[in-house]
């Protein structure tokens, strides 16, 4: 698989520095549609890495790819500060990917808000990780969480809903968002989040 070469090969690269989260494929939502998280060290990291594929042997593996694609969208995210990314894991299951499109300037609200109400979602389910858009489109929060099957999600989305705190941050904050995705991933086989 061209893209299992590709970012296996520049994760495992230590001239790049450069940490794969995970790798997934779509089964809801934009069907054909693979994820693929990717940090680096800040911006002058990116930058490095960036000029460094172009000159390896992984621009390959890249351009191999391309045949094979009819669009792609790569977007700059930052980590939010009280929702780290989980370590790599192998727990099975589903993924989902939430994917929020704010009104411009509500981002800090809809932060304030959302920072109270996951201590509710957390006592049924530890997320997976949450960022905003930095570079790309603007203006969008993604959380990711993980689920057994699709039955248990159902469940614990249902016992989020009884508890303390959960409704009165989904009415707030999504009075801040122009609309909302959810996507269901399942894990490629080399995805470190599994």
């Amino acid at each position: 698989m061209n893209s299992e070469r590709y970012y296996l090969g520049i994760k495992s690269d230590p001239d790049f520095n450069v940490k794969l989260t995970g790798s997934w494929e779509t089964i809801i939502g934009e069907n054909d549609t693979f994820v693929h998280i990717t940090e680096y060290e800040n911006h002058g990291g990116f930058d490095r890495s960036f000029r460094l594929i172009r000159d390896s042997d992984h621009i390959k593996s890249y351009n191999d790819m391309l045949p094979f694609l009819t669009s792609r969208t790569t977007q700059i995210n930052q980590e939010f500060a009280f929702f780290p990314s989980s370590p790599p894991r192998s727990q099975g299951g589903i993924f989902e990917l939430r994917s929020y499109q704010l009104k411009p300037g509500s981002l800090l609200e809809w932060e304030s808000t959302w920072r109270r109400g996951i201590e509710a979602r957390r006592k049924l389910i530890a997320p997976v990780g949450a960022w905003f858009s930095r570079l790309g489109r603007l203006h969008q929060v993604h959380h990711l969480w993980q689920y057994p099957d699709f039955e248990t999600r159902s469940e614990i989305r249902e016992k989020a809903w009884q508890g303390d705190g959960w409704s009165d941050t989904v009415h707030k904050t999504t009075q801040l968002a122009k609309f909302m995705d959810s996507a269901i991933l399942v894990p490629l086989p080399f995805s470190p989040l599994k």
